[in-house]
């Protein structure tokens, strides 16, 4: 009888370790343990005037206070800085990353305290009182033997967890054949059935409960194994439930986010143009070949490369005419024509010389012979330099090789552009204007990649291209990668005029639902996003309509990195 009651304690004992799985029942927690606490941000007070904005943070017995100017966000890292605590006296030595710091072991107790900062920057004194408050610190994880018995405890529930997930017939097909295993082997051995039948019950029941009694979405609330220790205070960017985003002060200086104060005021409309990068017509230049011919290097054997600068006079390519067989018969008769013409006239010249002195010749006429003779030998020197002497194509202003067609051999037609000279420190801006812009009115450009132009008015077109007028701009100062032909937006402004607000255009960033949306930063570590209605006021500022009132400070760089806090 030894083997029953064996038998009936083994079952009782998994009975009570499946206890918990059988008498949770649905929507119910049994677990007493706390629930981890969320990341939160360390204790930390703020105050700011009509010129500075303060922020303390408390942190590791150590108060690090951050100073930005109020209208634009930027940093302050010169400043004398004093404070008043409730352990006296000290004083905040700048740190390298921009703060101030300060030993606060008081800090590290829980308890509310106010401190006074006294703040000196550019000889103006600003006082700050801020209140910080210590919370409690959170209850310290189980240890030791209760730690030990809980982890038990959660091993077991993650087993019934498991059960519970898994497919239960091929358990209960299991089952039910190893309790009908048992049943046979008792009744061949002839054993008393009774409470053989009383332990197979129960083991019936322990198998059956986790499948009977656990549902979809139950919680049976098993103690956890071991609490994480509450994490310590984080100063994270997160956006809150409201829509408005908390930003850290050394996240903002990481970020450089910049802000400005709005200021309403009466502004000229504008106009977009599309335009394009075209050379200042006195300041670049083509080279073409007057004759039909074979073009070949300068002296120095090598053909000027795209981008180089050459000077005004610069010999680069040559052009050698090609002569015909019919002219090369034509110059030859030409050339014993001529050469028969000046043997003719020297023999003449040289008898006058005999005679004049004599005075049977005049001296009239042997000049006149001399002039015949000096003329008819120029010609038959141009002759011949027809044939030998190729055209020498030259710069004909100073700047850089923008466009090349030249190579060695290549014949050229009469009027062919073979380089084209551009200064890049002179170009033009030509667009498109479909309603006359305002006259002698300076205007902006905005490129592909972001970049500016300033451009100032040089002329408008009479006669209409396109339907539309041409209206030429000369570019400003100096930009580096700009190309002739290079495609821009121009902002021309128009003789209307509105009243808004300007801001960059940097500070408008897309909504989640397509909406423009600027950030206004409404405390020292808080902004909240705030729906506009924009207009192009120029290639770098747009004008808000609606949405805004002055008086606001508005983010100007960063918006879009502030945008993406989740």
């Amino acid at each position: 009888m030894r083997m029953p009651f064996r038998a009936a304690r083994a079952a009782l004992f998994a009975l009570a370790l499946g206890a918990g799985a059988v008498s949770a029942h649905e929507g119910h927690d049994h677990g007493d343990a706390p629930k981890a606490a969320p990341a939160t941000i360390a204790p930390r007070g703020t105050s700011s005037t009509d010129a500075l904005e303060l922020v303390a943070v408390a942190r590791n017995g150590q108060i690090t206070v951050f100073i930005d100017r109020a209208a634009t966000n930027e940093p302050v890292t010169v400043a004398q800085v004093e404070a008043e605590t409730p352990e006296g006296a000290a004083h905040a030595a700048p740190a390298p990353d921009g703060s101030y710091r300060l030993d606060a072991h008081w800090s590290e107790a829980p308890g509310a305290y106010d401190v006074l900062f006294t703040v000196t920057v550019d000889g103006a004194t600003e006082l700050f009182p801020v209140s910080l408050t210590v919370p409690e610190p959170p209850p310290a994880p189980p240890s030791g033997p209760a730690a030990a018995w809980h982890a038990g405890l959660a091993v077991a529930h993650d087993f019934r967890q498991h059960l519970r997930e898994a497919d239960p017939m091929p358990f209960l097909i299991g089952g039910a054949g190893f309790l009908l295993g048992i049943v046979a082997t008792l009744a061949i051995r002839r054993r008393p059935l009774v409470p053989a039948v009383a332990v197979l019950l129960l083991a019936a029941a322990l198998l059956a409960a986790p499948v009977a009694f656990a549902g979809e979405g139950h919680d049976h609330g098993a103690p956890q194994a071991m609490q994480m220790a509450a994490p310590g205070p984080q100063d994270l960017a997160q956006r809150m439930s409201d829509g408005a985003v908390f930003v850290p002060k050394p996240t903002q200086r990481v970020l450089s986010l910049r802000t400005l104060v709005t200021v309403q005021a009466a502004l000229s409309r504008t106009t977009e143009l599309p335009g394009r990068v075209v050379p200042d017509p006195n300041a670049s230049g083509v080279v073409q070949s007057s004759v039909g011919g074979r073009l070949s290097p300068p002296e120095s054997g090598l053909f000027p490369r795209l981008g180089t600068r050459v000077s005004k006079g610069d010999v680069l390519a040559t052009v050698t005419p090609p002569v015909q067989a019919v002219d090369v018969s034509d110059m030859r008769q030409r050339q014993g024509e001529l050469d028969q013409q000046i043997a003719i006239v020297e023999r003449r010249v040289e008898r006058y010389r005999k005679l004049a002195p004599g005075g049977a010749i005049s001296q009239v006429q042997l000049e006149e012979a001399q002039a015949e003779l000096k003329g008819l030998i120029d010609r038959r020197s141009a002759l011949d330099g027809v044939r030998a002497q190729p055209e020498a194509l030259t710069a004909p202003v100073s700047g850089i090789v923008a466009e090349a067609n030249a190579v060695a051999g290549k014949m050229a037609s009469p009027g062919a552009v073979v380089f084209q000279i551009v200064d890049p420190d002179r170009l033009w801006v030509e667009a498109l204007s479909f309603d006359a812009p305002a006259a002698a009115a300076d205007a902006t450009a905005r490129l592909a990649d972001g970049r500016v132009l300033s451009l100032a008015y040089m002329g408008a077109g009479l006669a209409d291209r396109s339907q539309a007028v041409p209206v030429q701009f000369a570019i400003r100062g100096t930009q580096a990668d700009l190309r002739t032909g290079q495609f821009v937006t121009v902002l021309a402004e128009t003789d209307a005029r509105q009243t808004g607000l300007a801001l960059p255009r940097t500070s408008v960033v897309r909504g989640g639902n397509g909406q423009s949306i600027v950030y206004e930063h409404t405390a020292p570590e808080r902004f909240e996003p705030r729906e506009v209605r924009v207009e192009p006021l120029d290639a770098s500022r747009v004008l808000v309509v609606s949405g805004l009132t002055p008086g606001r400070r508005i983010v100007t760089q960063g918006a879009e990195l502030l945008n993406q806090v989740r």
